[in-house]
Order: structure tokens, then sequence, then C-alpha cells
């Protein structure tokens, strides 16, 4: 139960990066309006899968536009 709760917490961190990069992007300025935004949540699950099988690709990483010194 505990593990879950881990994932959990790890899983919106991880999304609220991926929204965080995503909304820099050019163009969402134009896109989303007052509504659209207090809509905009971290909690999505369709990139997550914690009962199944996990494939995990250690030779890339995710790109949150960070670079290393």
């Amino acid at each position: 139960m505990l593990a879950l709760y881990l994932l959990q917490s790890a899983s919106v961190h991880v999304n609220t990066l991926l929204l965080q990069h995503a909304l820099h992007s050019p163009g969402w300025d134009e896109l989303l309006g007052p509504a659209e935004r207090r809509a905009l949540s971290p909690l999505f699950w369709f990139n997550i899968n914690p009962y199944g099988r996990f494939r995990l690709d250690m030779t890339t990483r995710l790109d949150f536009g960070h670079t290393r010194a």
C-alpha cells in the first residue's frame, strides 16, 4: 500500500514536470483560455500502469530541458 502511495507521488511529480515542459512550448498561450487552465491537473493516469508489466528503457531519459553541468 505504501509503495502505491510512493508511485502516485512520483507520477504526479513527473506529470507536473511534463505539463510544465509542454506549456513552456510556444503556441500554448493562444490555445488555452482561463477555463482550460483551471482544468489542468497533474493527476492524469494514462501514462501509468501500476499493476502490469513495466518496460523501462534505461538508455534514454525524459527531456525536461535540463542540462548537466
